[in-house]
Formats: C-alpha cells, sequence, structure tokens
C-alpha cells in the first residue's frame, strides 16, 4: 500500500469477475475477470486444491479469492504486490461492510439481530460474520504460501502467520479438551453460541406444512439421521438400506463414504415418494447411482441446497419462524441427547464428530426444558407432600387411627 491509510468506510468494491460453474479444463470452478477469461493466479491454486482432494471446498475459496481481486482492483494494487497493510484493510473493510448475501430488500424483513419468537434464535446480521473474516485469512494465507512454494507473488507472505502454527508440535493430553490460545493477527473472535433445538410442537407444524412427500421424506431424514443439508442432498437411489435402516453419506471434508441410521418413518415416507415414479417409472427398478432427490416439475433435475432452502423458507413465512437446515440437526443432536438410553459416544458416532467436545455442547439443557423444571419445583414447593410417618409406626394402625387421607 502506498501513501497514508485508507478509507476502508466508504469503500465500495467494484463489481467485476464473477466465480464460474463448472470451471474449464475439468475444474470445479474458476474466477474469471471482467472480460470473461480465467484469472490464472487463482486458476493455478484452484488445479492445486483440486488435484489434492479439495474440491468439495473450491467452490468457496473461489469466492473468498474473487473478494480479495475486487479489493485489490477497488485499490488499484496487483495481487502480487499485496502487502500485510492491503490485508489488514481488506478484514477492516469486512468489519464494517455489509454483505451481499444478506441484503434484506423487503420491508417486512425481521431487522438484523432481532431475536425470533418461534425458535429463540436472532436473525443473522448484516455484515461479514468472525468466522467469514477468519476463513477469508486462511485462504489468502494458503493462496500466497502456494505461489511462494513456485517463487511467485511476495516474498514474504502477507497474511500474518497465525498462533496456531507455533504450537504444531505441542504435545498434550488427548483426553482433555485444547488449551486456548492466543489468537492470531487480524483473526476475530468467535462468539461461542449453544446449538438451539426446535421445540417438538414447532417441529410437528413445520412438517404439517410440507405438501409433498419427497419433503416429508427429506425433513423425516433430517431430524432422525442428523446428516448435513449437502450430505442428505447428494445421496443416489443406491444410498438407501431399507433393510438395515440405514443411509449411505459423502462425509462434508472427509469425503468418506458414512452410513448412518435414519427412523422407521424417513423409510416410509422415501418409499411413498418413490412410489409417485418422479425419481424411476414405478415399474423398474431403481439405479444405483441416480440422485435420489429430485425437482418435482419441469424436468427432472437434482434437488439442490437452494431449492430446498426455498420449501423451508415459504414454511417459515407461514409460521413466522427463521428454521434452516442445519438447525433439524441440531435438534437430532439435542434430543439424542437428552435420551438416557444413549451414551454420548453414541450420539458423537451418529453425527460423526472427531471430537467428544464438538458433541458435548449439545448437552446443555435447552432454555425451555429448564423453564419447565423450574416451574415444576415452584410447584412442588407451594405443595409439598404430608410428612412421612416414623418406620417405627405400622402403617395400618395410622391408617386405622387417622383415616386412609391422614396416614
Amino acid at each position: 500500500m502506498s501513501g497514508g491509510a485508507r478509507d476502508v468506510g466508504s469503500l465500495q468494491l467494484p463489481r467485476v469477475g464473477r466465480v464460474a460453474e463448472p470451471g474449464r479444463d475439468g475444474l470445479p470452478v474458476e474466477v474469471v475477470d471482467a472480460a470473461g477469461e480465467p484469472i490464472e493466479a487463482i486458476t493455478q491454486f484452484i488445479r492445486e486444491l483440486t488435484a489434492g482432494d479439495y474440491a468439495s471446498s473450491c467452490r468457496s475459496y473461489a469466492y473468498d479469492m474473487l473478494r480479495w481481486w475486487r479489493f485489490l482492483a477497488a485499490n488499484d494494487v496487483e495481487w502480487d504486490h499485496a502487502c500485510r497493510e492491503d490485508v489488514r484493510d481488506l478484514v477492516l473493510w469486512m468489519r464494517s461492510a455489509d454483505n451481499p448475501q444478506r441484503r434484506r430488500s423487503r420491508p417486512d424483513t425481521p431487522r438484523a439481530g432481532a431475536v425470533n419468537a418461534r425458535t429463540g434464535k436472532a436473525h443473522l446480521p448484516d455484515g461479514y460474520a468472525p468466522r467469514t473474516i477468519n476463513h477469508q485469512l486462511a485462504v489468502l494465507s494458503r493462496f500466497y504460501e502456494f505461489h511462494r512454494s513456485f517463487a511467485r507473488g511476495p516474498l514474504v507472505n502477507p497474511v500474518p502467520t497465525g498462533s496456531r502454527s507455533e504450537r504444531a508440535g505441542a504435545h498434550g493430553n488427548p483426553m482433555l479438551p485444547v488449551a486456548p490460545h492466543r489468537r492470531g493477527a487480524y483473526r476475530q473472535k468467535v462468539p461461542k453460541q449453544t446449538p438451539r433445538a426446535l421445540p417438538d410442537a414447532l417441529f410437528d407444524e413445520l412438517f404439517a406444512l410440507m405438501t409433498s412427500h419427497r419433503d416429508r421424506a427429506l425433513l423425516a431424514h433430517y431430524i432422525s439421521s442428523g446428516a448435513r443439508a449437502s450430505e442428505l442432498l447428494g445421496m443416489t437411489c443406491g444410498d438407501l438400506d431399507f433393510g438395515r435402516q440405514t443411509i449411505q453419506v459423502i462425509g462434508k471434508g472427509t469425503l468418506a463414504v458414512e452410513k448412518v441410521p435414519a427412523s422407521p418413518d424417513a423409510f416410509v415416507w422415501t418409499r411413498l415418494y418413490l412410489a409417485e415414479g418422479r425419481v424411476s417409472p414405478a415399474d423398474q427398478p431403481l439405479d444405483p447411482g441416480a440422485p435420489l432427490w429430485v425437482t418435482l416439475r419441469g424436468s427432472r433435475r437434482p434437488l439442490s441446497y437452494t431449492a430446498m432452502r426455498a420449501v423451508l423458507n415459504r414454511a417459515n413465512a407461514k409460521l413466522g419462524s427463521n428454521i434452516t437446515l442445519h438447525d433439524l440437526r441440531h435438534t437430532c443432536a439435542t434430543r439424542m441427547a437428552a435420551d438416557p438410553n444413549m451414551a454420548i459416544t453414541d450420539v458423537q458416532a451418529v453425527l460423526r464428530h472427531k471430537s467428544l467436545t464438538s458433541t458435548q455442547v449439545y448437552t446443555t439443557v435447552e432454555l425451555e426444558t429448564l423453564i419447565a423444571r423450574t416451574l415444576e419445583h415452584h410447584a412442588r414447593r407451594a405443595d409439598p407432600p404430608p410428612p412421612r410417618p416414623h418406620p417405627a409406626y405400622d402403617a395400618a394402625d395410622l391408617a386405622l387411627l387417622f383415616g386412609d387421607g391422614q396416614a
């Protein structure tokens, strides 16, 4: 950066370039400039990610790189001349700018941060979340480290090294939680949030609003298997095991094939959905490689996350709620954790968490449950049971002397 400090508060990023899917030469995505030509430095980076089994992350990486490219263009800085001050100003801009993905165009849209009365969850803020900023920094750091390994770009990575790298060789007790550590430069503090499960009555209302067997089957699988939104939507017909009542999903991040149990109700709704013949004609066997969840109108296409979210948004509009697909995973986990017959390690296995600490957040008592138990406590104190007689007295004699109600 040359000259004085930037006025990041008034900075507007130019709407130049875009993320194209799929990319050329077999790449899942690519970032192109205003002329529609691939940006070579980013293309090389995405090609490296794709070769390293990070193809599922390429899309989010591409959007982070597009944001960085637009920021550099707004400040007339070439990517290979970026410095630490440029990264700092990007963080300052993201802390103050509105996220275009959260733009509220309807006048009846709840204000940012308002708590929804049905779910108890706050509506998303207008700006970029701390996790988004931290992800941006991680992507940029990896991008510049990749080019440095080929002697391209700045000699020094413009993204300051996080404190985690200083602890890479540290030893600790694997049975204990990871000790807290100091955040690296520009890394944002992520507030600790307790996952909120849907009350049973609210989920029943949500389920009743589903208008097709497909949507009922999906909700039943989400609430009983705890599968992530993308995992369930990516299933094929061969991923169903009606005999063992399990489904097979591609784990997010790990890309491993994992089996997850689901409820009998989920498989009943799935059979009703398949019997409609939308996935495959009723007189023909299912193609194991065909997408399981498809659109109900027009030409048959795999059901996308955006389309499923639209189903949920229509229900939210009627319920006055702000339920997300991930809330169903939280609800499944909370229900299982509250079951005394399920060990916390069983819940960990169903959710496929690597660390037990990730599962233990679901053992927190829900606010609605806490309120109900507290009211029961006050009711017991207001109407205490009669004192128990001394064991030396015979209960039959006391009943004969004082009557059944006095014993």
